[in-house]
């Protein structure tokens, strides 16, 4: 039979502290630890995608930020056994369509389009500079 542990009864004061120094203590590990999980960077690039006004082009057609992270979304869902990484999430659910072969592409006002992979590989690499 385990006996029972007894232990203060905390004071209304030291509670308050106790408290706010498991927040703060609890704050600044997420952040960092939330900057540098591939988790975190998977779901900054979901955002990034969800909320660009460029097209996404899969196979020839044109998609809107929603369509596309819908389909992100579904094919991350597919491979996620396979995602360890930021760089995995982006080769495998965001790269090329699993069908065809034929490469995802980014079509931004004014500029030439670009590979996805290109497109999100720099961004990722703006998140992490950004969350160092």
């Amino acid at each position: 039979m385990l006996s029972a542990i007894k232990r203060p009864i905390p004071t209304p004061i030291g509670l308050a502290k106790l408290l706010i120094a498991y927040s703060l203590g609890g704050l600044a590990i997420f952040s960092t630890a939330y900057a540098s999980t591939p988790q975190a960077e998977i779901d900054h690039l979901l955002s990034f995608v969800a909320t660009t006004e460029c097209q996404y082009e899969r196979n020839g057609t044109l998609h809107d930020a929603t369509a596309a992270v819908n389909h992100i979304k579904k094919k991350y869902d597919y491979f996620i056994d396979d995602i360890a990484t930021a760089e995995d999430f982006i080769e495998y659910a965001a790269t090329k369509s699993s069908f065809s072969g034929k490469f995802y592409k980014i079509h931004c006002h004014g500029v030439p389009a670009v590979k996805s992979n290109a497109w999100l590989t720099d961004e990722l690499k703006r998140f992490r500079d950004a969350n160092q």
